[in-house]
């Protein structure tokens, strides 16, 4: 399953500058996602973060793999925030960063379903480049009505 930038709008009700995931390489609903973030010294992050070493902040690599969990939950369950409902980044346990996201990256995003009870997501996260770990963690969502 292959989606552009056009159709993951269609699933996440983020847009720029907040959109972090511009394709979707591989979709299994009901168990996992790859898709990935182009990463452009253009990013409005990178004019203070840091200006003379630029280095994506660690909170948007955890935000981009919340909205690739996000277009798992959505597909999983059928559903687009057309239809009224909301993912809600609520939790993140485990999270570790082992190595810095700098211009010209290609953040790919990993994510697999844990568990869900009563709306609340569990999933596992990986942001990775060129095969290295970025960034993991546990990541909670609650699907809301809007």
């Amino acid at each position: 399953m292959l989606m552009d930038v056009n159709e993951i709008r269609e699933y996440l009700p983020h847009r720029y500058p907040f959109l972090l995931v511009d394709r979707v390489l591989e979709l299994d609903p009901g168990k996992s996602i790859v898709a990935y973030k182009n990463v452009s010294v253009n990013e409005g992050f990178f004019q203070g973060h840091f200006p003379d070493l630029p280095v994506m902040p660690g909170v948007l690599i955890v935000e981009a793999m919340a909205q690739a969990a996000g277009i798992l939950g959505f597909r999983t369950m059928n559903k687009k925030p057309a239809d009224g409902s909301i993912y809600y980044f609520v939790g993140a346990d485990d999270l570790r960063f082992k190595r810095p996201v700098v211009p010209g990256d290609r953040l790919q995003l990993e994510a697999s379903i844990l568990t869900e009870k009563r709306g609340i997501w569990k999933f596992s996260c990986r942001a990775s480049v060129d095969g290295q770990t970025a960034c993991e963690a546990t990541i909670l969502c609650a699907d809301r009505k809007r």
